[in-house]
């Protein structure tokens, strides 16, 4: 019986809050914010102890964007994010056990097998239960790799991963998933006994730019083809969370108008636009959306007031 992924096994939780890790800005200079929220539509941001950020980014080309936060079974805050645009292909990665003191972060080189590897996006953390492991998952573009897609958009980027169990080992780095496009920005959710890969096709020629879902019976895959598009296009971002019965997908329009929205489904196959009911920080730029003890945000922080979402 497959076990359920970490956010949703704090679902059983009955004094339990949600987080949400975000950068803001182009390119997240200043490093990882936070946000809270008892129901999952109305965010408000924590207030970080020197006013900031909660961190600020030290290693690879000092940037902080896309930061994945989760955490694990002993309790101990697990965060990645990319560190720059290009080169070196590394993510950066600290740890924490109350969000406030942190490890040293450290730069993650994960393609040095492919020397012309020329980034790494947007890295994910999945905690997989079932083999007691986390998987570190990224986009890269590797010039030549997928002839096929070549011609489809500004890069031509594929989902590769890593699997530790300490931070300190890492498995070799694989490919996850090829489904024939050009795709970043991949997220997981584990439930009933699958794992369900979200991911952004980043096709540009013709546009696409939004959102799919994949589906396998192992974490690591394979996973099958992806299903039509489940949002509209100019996404990109997603985390996935499970609320009651219901799972959300979280995500950033880029396009004109700006804004942070959501679906929201109950079977996973049809998906309904929850955006207009929304509030979020301003500036908010796409991250991670977990579930701690309530007892956590209430010694972490005063809060400050949220922004209503700007709709289309």
């Amino acid at each position: 019986m497959l076990a359920l992924s970490l956010i949703a096994g704090f679902a059983a939780e009955t004094s339990s809050v949600f987080l949400f890790s975000f950068f803001r800005e182009q390119n997240g200079q200043a490093g990882l914010f936070l946000a809270t929220s008892t129901s999952g539509l109305n965010w408000t941001e924590l207030k970080a102890p020197d006013g900031k950020s909660f961190l600020e980014p030290q290693v690879g080309g000092k940037l902080m964007r896309d930061p994945s936060l989760q955490r694990g079974p002993d309790g101990v805050f697990h965060l990645v994010w990319t560190t720059s645009w290009g080169r070196p292909p590394v993510f950066g990665y600290a740890s924490s056990t109350d969000l406030i003191h942190w490890s040293e972060e450290r730069a993650i080189p994960v393609m040095e097998n492919d020397p012309t590897a020329q980034n790494v996006w947007a890295p994910e953390l999945f905690y997989d239960a079932d083999k007691q492991q986390w998987l570190i998952f990224w986009a890269t573009t590797i010039p030549g790799k997928f002839p096929e897609t070549e011609n489809s958009g500004d890069n031509n980027h594929r989902i590769y991963f890593v699997a530790t169990k300490d931070f300190t080992n890492f498995s070799p780095t694989k490919l996850l998933y090829d489904g024939g496009f050009n795709v970043i920005d991949a997220t997981m959710l584990a439930e009933g006994g699958k794992y369900y890969l979200i991911v952004k096709d980043e096709t540009k020629n013709p546009v696409k730019k939004d959102l799919h879902i994949a589906v396998g019976d192992s974490a690591d895959g394979p996973f099958g083809p992806a299903s039509p598009a489940i949002s509209t296009n100019w996404v990109e971002g997603p985390t996935a969370i499970k609320i009651g019965s219901e799972y959300y997908i979280y995500f950033d329009h880029y396009g004109n108008p700006k804004y942070y929205g959501a679906i929201k489904s109950t079977d996973l196959k049809e998906w309904r636009d929850i955006s207009p009911e929304l509030s979020f920080p301003r500036g908010i730029r796409h991250g991670t959306a977990l579930r701690v003890p309530e007892s956590l945000i209430r010694d972490l922080s005063v809060p400050h007031n949220s922004q209503p979402n700007k709709q289309p």
